[in-house]
């Protein structure tokens, strides 16, 4: 349950002295992977690598939103432009059935201050969610093992978490992340999404999620074949929409910003609608928006700075992410 309370200004990042070493050994164990699996599957990303659609729509920021909430994009009533990416999260391009962390990417265009990244104005202020409420792991060491090991194989895998969790522990952890990935989805227009990890809003840290409108409907049975062509089906029918909702930091105990693997116990309050209206992707137009939108960055640090990504997972995402775009050619 959560509980209603005041958000606070009072939380603090932790950074670690060795990070900047660290982090680069995460962005080079990360190309690798992306190497060879760009040799099985063809150029791409090292995580979610398989784009299911993409579409575009609007982001419209509500005029009445909370005191913590009124920073950067969220700042004051107005409407942007964006594109959205859906994707399997896995390393490769598995059939859809497959169990797996489903992504749903959001880029907003036309945002106007300074970039989280320090290199200027802001290109795009990037939200990439997931149908998963907290992170797998609680630091990017354990993820960055668990993801290396897995690119081997299950028998590397189930190796590394023998000897990282013991005889007793490493069959308990891939219990349970099994469970994690392999529960219920209805598609990308029914499950609500979540950043799973914090980001900065002004002077508070907020994380946040993106709750489907009833009106875009109800799961498909069998659309587990095609989450694409799910999704792209009920938006040749109809405008497709969700809130878009921040939760606030209140205090370490609650809601920590170190720890990506608790689950945050503050209120969530909606301070904007994304819409995304009737579209054909199958069409030229919706074909070629698909190719571009492959093609480009979503990353959270492609932010403004009154956003910039807090905690170990994100700061690790930065060097991690900025790799993986120039092993695509992407940055």
């Amino acid at each position: 349950m959560q509980q209603v309370v005041t958000p606070s200004t009072e939380w603090q990042e932790q950074v670690a002295t060795d990070e900047s070493q660290r982090f680069t050994g995460y962005a080079q164990q990360f190309a690798a992977v992306q190497v060879r699996k760009s040799k099985k599957f063809g150029t791409g990303r090292a995580l979610h690598r398989k784009q299911l659609t993409a579409a575009q729509g609007h982001l419209e920021v509500l005029g009445d939103v909370p005191e913590f909430a009124r920073h950067g994009l969220f700042a004051g009533k107005a409407t942007y432009d964006v594109w959205v990416r859906l994707s399997n999260g896995g390393l490769d391009r598995a059939p859809d059935r497959t169990p797996d962390v489903r992504g749903f990417a959001i880029r907003v265009w036309g945002v106007k201050g300074d970039s989280a990244l320090g290199n200027g104005p802001a290109k795009s202020q990037d939200f990439t969610l997931i149908n998963q409420e907290v992170f797998a792991f609680p630091k990017s060491d354990e993820f960055v093992a668990f993801v290396v090991a897995a690119a081997s194989g299950n028998g590397a895998l189930l190796k590394f978490l023998l000897r990282r969790y013991g005889l007793l522990g490493g069959p308990a952890r891939l219990l349970k992340m099994l469970k994690n990935v392999g529960k219920p989805f209805g598609g990308f227009a029914t499950e609500p999404m979540f950043s799973a990890a914090p980001m900065a809003c002004g002077p508070f840290a907020v994380r946040v999620r993106l709750v489907p409108s009833a009106a875009n409907g109800v799961a498909t049975p069998g659309a587990n074949s095609d989450w694409g062509a799910d999704f792209a089906v009920r938006l040749a029918r109809q405008a497709l929409q969700w809130d878009l909702q921040l939760q606030p930091f209140v205090s370490e105990a609650l809601t920590p910003i170190e720890d990506a693997s608790v689950n945050w116990n503050s209120s969530y309050t909606t301070v904007a609608r994304l819409t995304l209206p009737l579209q054909d992707s199958a069409s030229r137009k919706g074909q070629a928006l698909a190719a571009q939108v492959e093609a480009s960055v979503f990353d959270p640090w492609q932010a403004l700075a009154a956003h910039r990504p807090l905690g170990d997972v994100q700061r690790a995402r930065k060097v991690v992410y900025f790799e993986s775009q120039k092993g695509r050619g992407a940055a």
